[in-house]
């Protein structure tokens, strides 16, 4: 473990370990805990992927799988208070199963902490045997969890802030469809929650004994008032056209194609929705007296302000699941196109150029030919164009840019994405920004490792198209560069 300061050593409350940092809430929670003084132990997979984090160099680090037992064991030594915020939220087959083992592997290392505050979901009432295979495992590990262990189960809704995934997807509906093909079950209500009230309640628990289950929620809506009042915020006039029936793998599919959600992730969040979502509101109200959550409509016009103000902490897109993390290597039939251009700018001003590409600013060159891709790849089941990226500039290590990933970011010098676009086998798009007498040279490499005779077939037929975008594209970043100087 590494990276603890002398400001956590010093601390006088125990140390606490947060799960699931990468990710959308855990990311926003490590933060809010250091600012009140805690001692912050976070538990990753890949130590690379929090460098970038701002508050990096303030926690200690803990690398493990939590399906390795003695990993996880380790990561929990010397703990008095444990976050539980890891949970898939994609489609799949044996989800459960690696969510049940993961918890007893955490449950039986855990032995020794006083106090572990688990996020959950709201659970249908009544439901006659609809909930949704997620909400189902998420109520099985706060079972698990609480019959083990001292825990706080916080049970909310739909989390609504700049960048979470709730938002993000009724933001884009809106947006894009000025009328709107409404199956029965967007008249269901749910009771969201706003991401500031969420982590409050997180906060607060961690200062207290385990109180057992809790549910939260801010006023409740139907998802069909949700996109209303998300409308009326932004000043949009929307028509909605029931029919009654639109299947939850249809309503996905939908999603996939019209927002920056993709289909495995779109088919739980729908699930959840075909089934009230109600708190019983009761027991925070006494636990927590302090704490009244806002409003939908506050807490989507504070999510539209963050995110015109270009400071959106977390992202949806930033916890990378259960996909598997490739890395470059150079091997026989490794496909290369490599590129190279003197530019008479400092490497900052390059590597600022390079780092900003993707999202609302798009690709400098060819963009039609991107949205054409964007396109196809979300037809074929991809992220496509629409999942864009966190920040307009800043890049951080695994976060999202589009269809590709950041597998690798030194400042000032290389920035290496990966492809997340449904491809017959592995693809990465590089820059390397070098010092060169007073100037820079960049470098640019497309590499793709073919799977089969289907993916060389695909690199030999579209190398044509490559080469034309990838040169248009190294010289438009030089141009950039140089008009910024």
């Amino acid at each position: 473990m590494t990276g603890m300061s002398s400001k956590q050593e010093s601390g006088n409350q125990g140390r606490i370990l947060v799960t699931g940092s990468t990710g959308y809430i855990g990311g926003r929670l490590v933060t809010d805990l250091l600012e009140r003084g805690h001692t912050v132990r976070v538990l990753v997979r890949d130590e690379g992927r929090i460098i970038g984090r701002p508050w990096y160099g303030r926690v200690e680090v803990a690398v493990a799988d939590m399906e390795d037992a003695e990993a996880t064991a380790r990561a929990l030594e010397n703990v008095d208070t444990a976050y539980y915020l890891v949970h898939s939220m994609r489609d799949g087959s044996d989800f459960a199963i690696r969510e049940k083992r993961i918890v007893e592997n955490f449950i039986q290392a855990a032995s020794g902490v006083k106090h572990v505050i688990y996020l959950g979901g709201l659970q249908p009432r009544n439901n006659s045997g609809r909930t949704s295979r997620h909400l189902s495992s998420r109520s099985e590990v706060g079972q698990l969890l609480r019959d083990a262990l001292p825990v706080t189960e916080f049970r909310a809704g739909p989390v609504i802030g700049s960048g979470s995934a709730s938002f993000e997807m009724l933001r884009y509906l809106t947006e894009r469809l000025p009328l709107m093909v409404t199956p029965r079950w967007v008249s269901n209500p749910i009771q969201c929650i706003g991401i500031h009230d969420m982590l409050d309640y997180l906060l607060a628990a961690s200062e207290m004994e385990a109180a057992g289950i809790v549910e939260v929620g801010g006023n409740s809506l139907t998802f069909q008032e949700m996109m209303q009042v998300y409308a009326e915020v932004r000043g949009l006039k929307r028509i909605f056209l029931p029919v009654p029936v639109l299947t939850p793998g249809l309503a996905a599919e939908w999603i996939q194609f019209v927002t920056p959600i993709s289909r495995n992730m779109a088919v739980p969040i729908v699930k959840g929705m075909i089934s009230p979502l109600l708190a019983d509101t009761t027991r925070a109200e006494e636990l927590f007296p302090d704490i009244r959550p806002e409003q939908y409509r506050q807490s989507v016009q504070r999510a539209l302000d963050k995110l015109n103000a270009g400071e959106v902490e977390t992202h949806w897109s930033g916890a990378r699941g259960n996909w598997p993390a490739r890395e470059l290597t150079h091997q026989e039939g490794l496909a290369r196109d490599i590129r190279s251009v003197q530019v008479p700018a400092s490497p900052q001003a390059v590597f600022a150029v390079v780092s900003s590409l993707g999202g609302r600013s798009g690709w400098l060159v060819d963009n039609w030919l991107w949205q054409i891709r964007g396109v196809l790849d979300k037809l074929a089941g991809g992220p496509g164009l629409r999942r864009g990226r966190r920040d307009p500039e800043e890049l951080l290590q695994g976060e999202s840019v589009d269809f590709w990933r950041v597998e690798e970011i030194r400042p000032g010098k290389l920035l290496r994405l990966r492809a997340e676009m449904r491809l017959p086998g592995a693809a990465w798009l590089q820059w390397e920004v070098m010092p060169e007498e007073g100037e820079c040279r960049l470098m640019q490499s497309s590499l793709f490792a073919p799977t089969g005779t289907l993916g060389s077939l695909y690199w030999n037929l579209l190398y044509p198209v490559h080469n034309l975008m990838f040169g248009r594209l190294i010289r438009a970043i030089a141009r950039r560069a140089c008009s910024s100087s």
